[in-house]
């Protein structure tokens, strides 16, 4: 039987994409036209959401009740940067779970992992990739570099994603501040990057980063902050440059 541990919950290739089109659904659904077939990305809450993709369902860091995602097409894969409670709920990955769902954790978060879900999960150390059939996952690291912080989110433990659907590039930055890391990525086409204080970074040094890789879009998500640490995404849109469209997902509805 598996000792239980218990964590602190805190608050390639170059492409041309065609046009972008949003719809509107239960889920407040945007839609990305991609090689193999459109994308459709759900915001659920806060740092969950759904990549809808034509051959693999992937849930990204789902809490809050299997409830939330209902009427969504089910996941074949739930990918977990880390185990904070606003990342990781066991009951809401069990809640998920098909027959064929295969979960991806951190590796640290893997070796902690229930019995019964860890038989069924991969984990990642970063800087290593999981392919496939439809999607190659590379574990990009997520940590804070500020002094006092990082206890919050320390190097080498935590996994940014991204997920490569035959040449359209995903990114997930999971929890982390703006590092030389996330300012090295290529040919990104879609973006996720979190801005709170005082877990992650606020939004200009999120925008910088931003500014510097230059994904075609981005999402800011993950920033509700505490005490005076929530960030505005306008804010952080604004000070993009052109070029970079920035999307508005209904994160805390």
């Amino acid at each position: 039987m598996q000792t239980r541990r218990t964590f602190l919950a805190t608050t390639g290739a170059t492409i041309t994409l065609l046009p972008f089109a949003a719809r509107a659904d239960g889920h407040g659904g945007d839609v990305f036209s991609a090689p193999n077939g459109d994308i459709t990305i759900h915001p659920i809450d806060h740092a969950s959401f759904v990549i809808d993709a034509p051959d693999r369902v992937i849930y990204v860091d789902p809490i809050g009740g299997a409830e939330q995602y209902s009427g969504l097409p089910p996941a074949r894969t739930i990918l977990i940067t880390h185990e904070h409670g606003d990342h990781y709920d066991p009951d809401t990955i069990r809640g998920l779970m098909g027959e064929g769902t295969t979960l991806v954790t951190n590796q640290e978060l893997f070796d902690f992992l229930p019995d019964d879900l860890k038989a069924r999960a991969t984990g990642m150390a970063n800087n290593t990739l999981a392919q496939y059939s439809e999607v190659v996952i590379y574990a990009i690291p997520a940590y804070n570099t500020t002094a006092g912080r990082e206890n919050f989110h320390p190097k080498g433990r935590d996994n940014g994603y991204v997920l490569d659907f035959d040449g359209f590039r995903i990114y997930v930055s999971g929890d982390t501040e703006d590092i030389p890391e996330m300012r090295a990525l290529e040919n990104i086409d879609l973006a996720f990057v979190c801005m709170n204080l005082p877990f992650t970074m606020d939004a200009e040094a999120a925008a910088s980063a931003v500014a510097e890789f230059a994904p075609k879009y981005v999402y800011p998500y993950h920033y509700r902050g505490r005490d005076n640490g929530t960030q505005d995404p306008q804010e952080f849109a604004d000070m993009l440059p052109d070029g970079i469209e920035t999307k508005f997902g209904d994160w805390y509805a």
